[in-house]
C-alpha cells in the first residue's frame, strides 16, 4: 500500500515479499550503526512479520519502505512509530542504505514525512532522536525545521530529542 511520494521517492508498505530487501538494510552495519543491533536473517523476517503486523494496530504510522521512482531500486526505509515511553507520542525517522547517502533523500523524506504527520494525526508535535554522535542526521533535522529540545539516555545511548509543532511544520511546507 502507498503512504506517499515525493520527487524522486515512493513510501510504501513493507510485505512479507520484501524479506531480502529489508535485511539487507537491518544487517547493514554503517546504516544500523546509530539505530539498533544488526540482526540475522531469521531476526530480520520475524522483525519485519512484526513491523507489518503493526500496521492494523497503528494505522497511519509503521516502518514503511522507500524506492526511487525512476530506477526502482530499494533505498531504505522510513518511519513514523509511537514513542517508547509515551504511546500519545509519534517520531518520525529513516534510514538509508549508503549507495543513496549525499543525495538529499532524507531531507525530501523528512519535509513530505512532516507533511503526511500533520494532515494525518491530530498531535500538535513531532519528535525525532538521534544519538548524540550522528551530525549528519542531526543536521537533517535542523534543515527540515526541527529543534533539539533535550537530551537524554537510551539505555546505555546518550540521545537527543527533537521536535516541531504543526504551527511552524506548515509554514515549512
Amino acid at each position: 500500500m502507498l503512504i506517499f511520494e515525493t520527487e524522486r521517492l515512493i513510501v510504501r508498505q513493507y510485505n512479507l515479499q520484501d524479506a531480502g530487501i529489508f535485511f539487507l538494510l537491518n544487517s547493514n552495519e554503517e546504516v544500523m550503526r546509530y539505530i539498533r543491533p544488526v540482526v540475522s536473517k531469521e531476526d530480520s523476517y520475524k522483525f519485519l512479520v512484526q513491523n507489518i503486523w503493526q500496521y492494523a494496530d497503528y494505522p497511519k504510522t509503521g516502518r514503511w519502505a522507500v524506492t526511487e521512482k525512476t530506477s526502482n531500486c530499494f533505498v531504505g526505509s522510513f518511519s513514523l512509530l509511537v514513542m517508547d515511553n509515551d504511546k500519545n507520542k509519534l517520531h518520525i525517522g529513516y534510514a538509508l542504505l549508503p549507495d543513496f547517502w549525499g543525495r538529499g533523500y532524507a531531507s525530501e523524506l523528512l519535509k513530505q514525512g512532516i507533511g503526511y504527520f500533520f494532515n494525518n494525526h491530530p498531535f500538535d508535535q513531532l519528535y525525532a532522536i538521534t544519538e548524540i554522535h550522528n551530525v549528519p542526521s542531526q543536521k537533517v533535522l535542523l534543515k527540515a525545521g526541527f529543534l533539539q529540545t533535550k537530551s537524554a539516555n537510551e539505555g546505555e545511548k546518550e540521545i537527543y530529542i527533537y521536535t516541531i509543532n504543526r504551527e511552524e511544520a506548515l509554514k515549512q511546507l
